[in-house]
């Protein structure tokens, strides 16, 4: 797709602001969740887009979302993390195996005829007699985890998120109430429905049309992190103008031949990743200092040899799925 171009000289002073950007976080990132070594994506989709179980929307209006059936329940804390155990081939979350629907959960869904809920909790040493070998989160063990256990964590995360940070009403301000297995809250005053939430935000390779892309840092990211450009997309703007602009505003380059790859759910704390690849009409790159600190050109031989940046995105980022497909075109 072709996208009418944009102006560098038209935008704000400055670009964008850093509400316009999805960083990983707004605190510097822990080495731990970006390692200098890590393997390549493997899957045909990015690895939070992997789906093992049944989302069961319907069973949300039941008094037992459960059915009756056995419930697994994942503890999630304060800080996202959640209990793992250590399995023969790799981690595995740790539920708490109960007879019935728990008190305060969030129906996550169904699959084997098992249910699956989350609850807000402290950490514990053991979950339902297993020792508990960690506490991890969804960035450190997200891509080590199967289709069935990735997706509900990624799903788990992200409703809670909604759940700190939306308890009042947007309408009039009152606490809200909790309903459908806690995925509506209504206003109690006007009887309004409150429903998660979901931004929409861009992500995009930018290449030359030949041998090489560009790649970017944070100055929150460690050292010799180098990742693609991103940005959140503006009401009444569609996916790919986003992508026009916020190249153009990070990077100051004009893009055209704008393609979608494919999305991925990113609940920090409420983002859909939509990935795109773009080409450059030009190559010279005039970097927004306000929204990352450095920019450069890399080509496909120094990032398959590692002469490039020190790391690229870890393999659980949608980041990564796109600079490897476009490594091994």
């Amino acid at each position: 797709m072709t996208v009418p171009p944009v102006d560098p000289a038209a935008t704000p002073p400055g670009g964008s602001g850093p509400a316009d950007n999805p960083p990983p976080s707004e605190l510097p990132v822990d080495v731990a969740v970006w390692p200098e070594s890590s393997g390549p994506t493997t899957d045909d989709v990015p690895v939070l887009s992997r789906v093992g179980h049944d989302r069961g929307h319907l069973d949300r209006d039941l008094d037992d979302p459960a059915r009756g059936r056995p419930v697994r329940v994942l503890t999630i804390d304060a800080q996202r993390a959640v209990p793992v155990h250590e399995g023969a081939a790799g981690p595995e979350l740790l539920w708490d195996q109960r007879a019935e629907f728990p008190t305060g959960g969030i129906y996550l869904g169904h699959a084997d005829d098992v249910a699956y809920a989350v609850v807000r909790g402290e950490r514990s040493l053991t979950i339902s007699g297993t020792p508990v070998d960690t506490w991890s989160g969804l960035r450190e063990i997200g891509s080590d985890l199967g289709a069935r256990d990735a997706g509900l964590l990624a799903q788990a995360v992200g409703i809670v998120e909604w759940h700190e940070r939306n308890r009042f009403s947007p309408y009039t301000g009152a606490a809200t109430t909790i309903e459908k297995s806690g995925w509506t809250q209504r206003d109690p005053t006007t009887g309004q429905e409150v429903f998660p939430r979901t931004d929409p935000a861009v992500i995009m390779l930018v290449h030359d049309g030949g041998d090489r892309c560009v790649l970017g840092r944070q100055a929150v990211w460690p050292p010799g992190r180098f990742s693609i450009l991103a940005g959140f997309v503006e009401p009444g703007e569609s996916a790919e103008a986003a992508v026009a602009r916020e190249v153009a505003e990070e990077v100051g380059l004009e893009v055209t031949d704008v393609r979608y790859v494919s999305s991925q759910p990113w609940p920090f704390p409420q983002s859909l990743m939509l990935g795109f690849t773009a080409r450059a009409v030009g190559t010279e790159l005039q970097v927004d200092h306000d929204e990352i600190e450095e920019a450069r050109w890399f080509s496909r031989e120094e990032l398959r040899s590692g002469n490039g940046p020190a790391a690229l995105p870890p393999p659980v980022s949608i980041a990564r799925h796109l600079i490897d497909a476009w490594l091994a075109e």
